[in-house]
This record gives structure tokens, C-alpha cells and sequence, in this order.
């Protein structure tokens, strides 16, 4: 693939300078944000957890799984409309950036809406094909009737802040998810107990934080940088392939991970929804306890983009040595705390019998396999930013294939629902630390192509 030409113009912000400072610049500022909505949903599950119902927390837990899907296409058209916009920002050229933010939002907009208006009334026969039912299933499915219309807030939001990431303006991509966590975070406990709505309660502060993040996105890219236009018919047309060309691959690479999901609840829906409830809330453990990896493979995206964008292939390898680095340091300390605090961790939850094992299990094992997972995240950012976006859908398909059907299956089968999670970790592990040894090779293979000026 030939470098992109260069029209006249400053290059982006991550052309020059440390590169591991601009990793650690950028993950700590998108941890910030992405974390606290992490922290908030943890502390919302944990306020439905104390209703004293196993089966309103394994009612979240099956909403969560249906909204993952959704988020993983959000994700997708995001990870176009960063790698689109960085590239133009890397090179120089901020009408092409700022025409491509415009009509990329747009695109989101109505593929978001179309999603969500094809998954509402099919919701209960997913929920159902997931392994809910009874009381689990009515408040899964009415979770999902109050948040599923905000969909289009969610993408949108997600689209200006990876618009600004693209930019270098990470202190304002952080306030966007900042702000909706802040709301939330006042929201949930009075909407749930305050005003005594349960769940619901929950579900209506979700809608809330959505609507925020559209607020603070619009005032940092239209208002701050300038990067809205006009949008014209025929340029909006013309850059939805380029985009789709891009976010297709990544909509089936992060479809993936709850495909994966969604087929380890249906095994472990087997267990009883004691067991269920415990997965809701490893669910919620997951991102607090790794957000920085979330937020690190977000952030690389735009560093990636602009040195490509620029030619600096050197510099792109030197993001991803300083990225496995970062990641595996992070994880294995965190790996170290959730090992120490395990039983305290379940006691926060109120999970007794089944449910407190299973957390605890996971909290003493679980971090081994975050180690390469986190490794596996950043690979895939650089797969989609360096023009490679199959070898990420390979990756990460195989992880929900290979990786996991036959590890869960047989793990679970043999070994109960500790062996199904330690088959999720085994296979997580495998298909991570190939994902390092391809990203590398990767690099090598366009350091070695020549350039066109």
C-alpha cells in the first residue's frame, strides 16, 4: 500500500515528539473518561445488586449482552471516521478533515437509528435465544424498550469524541464520556431508590448519559475546532464508501467479542441464574478493572493514523512496542490487586454461594489472560489505522471461534463454570499473543513498500 500524498499544510500533532508520551498523554486522558462511564456502570449494577434479586441482576446482564452488539457497530463506524479524519489531520489537509467528520456523523446517525429500529421488536426473542427467561427476561426486555431509541445518541457521541481524539485534543474527547459519567453518577441512585424505580431507573439514567455526550461533543468539534460543515449531497455520498470501506471490517471484528459472549452466557444460563448474575457483574468488573486497555486501543488509532499519514513508518513501529509495553505493565498490576482483593470484591456485590465463587475465581485468574488481551486491542487498532482491517477480523473472530466455543464448551462440560471461564482465558491468551507477532510484521511488510510523493 502506497503512502498517501501530502497536501501543504501543519502536520498532526502526533508527527512529532515522544511517542511513549503521547501513549501515555492520550490512554491517561481517555482513561479518565472512559473509566468513570465504566466506574458508573459498576456502580449502577451494583445498586440493582442490592434489590436482592438474582434475577434483576441476571436481567442486566442479558441487556448488556444486546447492547453490546449495538456498541461493537458504533465502535466499528467510529474507528472508520478516526482513522479517516487522522489520516487527512496527519497530512496536513483540514478541509478534507473537517468534510469527512461532517458527513461521517451523519452516516452514524442513520445507520444507528436503522439498527436500533430493527433490533426493538425483536428483542425478547434475542433475549430468549440468550438463555432468559422468567422475571430475567421481563426486566431485560424493558431495560432494552428504554434504552435502545437513544442508539443514534450513543453512536453520535462516541463519533465527536473519536473526532477529537483524531484532532489531539484528548482532554476534550474526555470530557465527553466524563461528562455523561458525572450524570450518571447522580442519576442512577436517585432514579433507582430515590425515586424507587429499580432497573428502570437504571435504564433512564443510561438515556441521560447518552444525550449528554452529544451536548459536550457538539460544543468541543463545532464550537472549539471548527471541524462541522455544511454537508453537500454529493461529497456526503461520495465519502460513505470510503468510510464503509473501513467500518464494515471493523462492525464484524467487534461483533466478535459478544458473539463470544453471548454464546459463554447461553453456556452458563445452564448453571442457573446465580451463575448468570455472576457473569453480569465479571462483565462489569472487566472494563473498570481494564479500561485503560479500552481507552489505550482507542487513543493509538489516531497516533497510528497521523505518522501513516505522514510517513513515518518508524514512528508507527515505535507506538506499538511502547503500546505492548504499557499494556502488559497495566494489566499484570491489575491482575496483582484483583488477586488481593477478591473476596472483598464479592462482598461489594452482596454475592454469596455460587455467585461469590465464580467472582472470586475470576478476580484470582483472570488478569493472565487481560496480559495478551490488552495486546490483542492495540494490534487490531493498528490493523484498522495501517489499511489491514481483515487481519483484525481474522483475529478477533478467530478468538470468538476457536478461541472460545471449544474452550467454554469443554471447560464448562468438565469442570463446571470455573472451567468454562478458564477456557475463555486460555483461548484469549492464544489468539493475543499472535496478534503481537502479525502487528510487527505488518509494520515491516509497508516500511519495506516505496513511497509515492
Amino acid at each position: 500500500m502506497s503512502q498517501p500524498s501530502r497536501p501543504p499544510g501543519p502536520p498532526g500533532v502526533f508527527t512529532r515528539g515522544s511517542i511513549l508520551r503521547h501513549v501515555l498523554v492520550m490512554t491517561a486522558t481517555g482513561s479518565i473518561g472512559l473509566m468513570a462511564v465504566f466506574f458508573v456502570d459498576l456502580l449502577s449494577l451494583i445498586y440493582v445488586s442490592r434489590l436482592g434479586n438474582h434475577n434483576a441482576t441476571a436481567g442486566v446482564g442479558y441487556a448488556t449482552q444486546v447492547g453490546f452488539f449495538l456498541v461493537s457497530v458504533n465502535i466499528g463506524l467510529i474507528i472508520a471516521v478516526g482513522a479517516l479524519v487522522s489520516r487527512a489531520a496527519g497530512a496536513g489537509d483540514r478541509a478534507a478533515a473537517k468534510r469527512l467528520a461532517t458527513n461521517c456523523l451523519m452516516h452514524i446517525f442513520w445507520l444507528t437509528s436503522l439498527t436500533a429500529a430493527i433490533v426493538f421488536p425483536l428483542r425478547r426473542p434475542i433475549l430468549s435465544l440468550l438463555g432468559a427467561r422468567g422475571e430475567a427476561l421481563d426486566v431485560a426486555s424493558d431495560f432494552l424498550a428504554i434504552t435502545l431509541p437513544s442508539t443514534p445518541a450513543l453512536g453520535v457521541g462516541m463519533g465527536l469524541s473519536a473526532i477529537l481524539r483524531a484532532v489531539g485534543d484528548a482532554r476534550r474527547a474526555m470530557y465527553v464520556t466524563l461528562s455523561g459519567a458525572i450524570l450518571t453518577a447522580f442519576a442512577d441512585p436517585a432514579l433507582i431508590f430515590g425515586m424507587g424505580l429499580g432497573v428502570k431507573g437504571a435504564a433512564i439514567s443510561t438515556v441521560m448519559s447518552r444525550c449528554m455526550f452529544v451536548i459536550v461533543g457538539l460544543h468541543g468539534v463545532m464550537r472549539v475546532h471548527g471541524m462541522l460543515a455544511r454537508p453537500e449531497r454529493r461529497a456526503t455520498l461520495r465519502d460513505f464508501w470510503p468510510m464503509m470501506a473501513i467500518a464494515i471490517p471493523a462492525i464484524v471484528t467487534n461483533l466478535a467479542p459478544p458473539v463470544a459472549n453471548s454464546y459463554s452466557l447461553r453456556v452458563f444460563s445452564e448453571f442457573g441464574e446465580s451463575i448468570v448474575a455472576a457473569y453480569s457483574i465479571i462483565d462489569r468488573i472487566v472494563p473498570v478493572a481494564f479500561g485503560v486497555l479500552f481507552a489505550m486501543s482507542g487513543a493509538v488509532g489516531a497516533i497510528i493514523g497521523q505518522n501513516f499519514g505522514a510517513g513515518a513508518i518508524d514512528r508507527v513501529r515505535s507506538t506499538l512496542v511502547s503500546c505492548f509495553l504499557v499494556a502488559s505493565v497495566y494489566a499484570g498490576s491489575v491482575w496483582f490487586q484483583m488477586w488481593l482483593g477478591a473476596p472483598l470484591i464479592a462482598t461489594l456485590f452482596g454475592a454469596t454461594g455460587d455467585t461469590a465463587r465464580l467472582v472470586v475465581f475470576f478476580c484470582t485468574w483472570g488478569g493472565a489472560a487481560w496480559m495478551a488481551l490488552g495486546c490483542l486491542f492495540v494490534a487490531n487498532s493498528a490493523f484498522n489505522n495501517l489499511g489491514y482491517p481483515v487481519l483484525s477480523t481474522l483475529f478477533n473472530w478467530g478468538r470468538a471461534t476457536l478461541g472460545t466455543i471449544p474452550f467454554v464448551t469443554l471447560g464448562a462440560h468438565y469442570w463446571g463454570a470455573e472451567g468454562g471461564q478458564a477456557g475463555i482465558f486460555l483461548g484469549a491468551a492464544l489468539f493475543g499473543l499472535g496478534s503481537i507477532v502479525t502487528a510487527f510484521w505488518v509494520v515491516g511488510r509497508l516500511a519495506n513498500r516505496p513511497r509515492m510523493s
